[in-house]
């Protein structure tokens, strides 16, 4: 039997985000989940402990957001899980989606890492398919004029692509990044070093620089998507400095790895995109 477990880490997250998203799991044939809490003190606990599947581990000192979830990724490693989940507070789904990502991921044993389709509340695509950013990606972004924001985007989160279809992508959002155990325990965990926000920019270039990465659109999740650092000042700041960091430790024009991962998704992708045509 296939084991999987799964992590939420919070930090002052509303209740009823909490129960949704525990609620999604326990639909599913995940074993054990892990309550990972950040917040300053435990008032989420008596609504996060509501499974016996559910282990609720407070952590005031907030390491960030990569940490907490290395808590619930070690334990399950040591555990002998096969996948981890690692899952935000705000998403929430229907159906058993657990089961057919599994079921998918045995028959495709080169994939160490994926993504699912993810939508907002309202029914819109959530364009998370992303190439490795270059620091010129995320300045454009926030700084840029539309017209030029728009159209660098439209490179960089991969819209050329059918959103309907299977895709390789090296950079996968840390909102549901379902992992192949033996691949972490291969690769490492999310850096420490980043408090929030890069960690999973990351994590997913390590695990693409050995396995595939991969966008999975048979299955869909809701996710709320608070964008924190378009709110507040605070949240700005802790995410410039962290993706300074970020590109301290990759490089900032000069990324070799960077350039061969997105161009090996580039290939990949037209590969598949010409075996469908055959």
């Amino acid at each position: 039997m296939t084991k999987v477990s799964a992590s939420i880490v919070l930090y002052n997250n509303p209740e009823e985000d909490i129960t949704s998203c525990i609620n999604s799991l326990k639909k599913t044939d995940i074993q054990s989940i892990y309550i990972i809490d950040n917040s300053p003190n435990k008032h989420l606990k008596q609504v996060s402990c509501v499974s016996e599947i559910v282990t609720y581990i407070h952590n005031p000192k907030n390491p960030g957001y990569g940490t907490g979830h290395n808590i619930g990724l070690s334990k399950s490693i040591e555990r002998g899980f096969d996948y981890h989940l690692v899952i935000n507070a705000d998403i929430c789904f229907e159906t058993d989606i657990v089961k057919e990502i599994v079921k998918f991921l045995n028959e495709n044993i080169s994939i160490g890492a994926l993504m699912p389709k993810v939508i907002y509340p309202s029914g819109k695509n959530q364009e998370l398919c992303k190439f490795i950013p270059k620091p010129y990606d995320l300045f454009a972004r926030r700084f840029l004029p539309k017209y030029f924001k728009e159209m660098n985007e439209s490179k960089f989160k991969m819209m050329n692509y059918d959103r309907s279809k299977m895709l390789s992508v090296p950079y996968l959002s840390g909102c549901f990044m379902f992992l192949r155990n033996e691949c972490i325990a291969n690769i490492g965990f999310f850096d420490e070093q980043f408090f929030m926000y890069p960690e999973d920019i990351d994590l997913s270039r390590r695990i693409a620089l050995k396995y595939n990465t991969v966008y999975f659109p048979k299955v869909t999740v809701t996710h709320k998507h608070e964008q924190a650092s378009r709110k507040s000042i605070k949240m700005l700041v802790i995410h410039i400095w962290n993706m300074v960091k970020y590109f301290n430790k990759w490089g900032w024009f000069f990324d070799r790895d960077r350039k061969k991962l997105n161009l090996k998704a580039s290939k990949v992708n037209e590969r598949w995109k010409i075996n469908e045509k055959i």
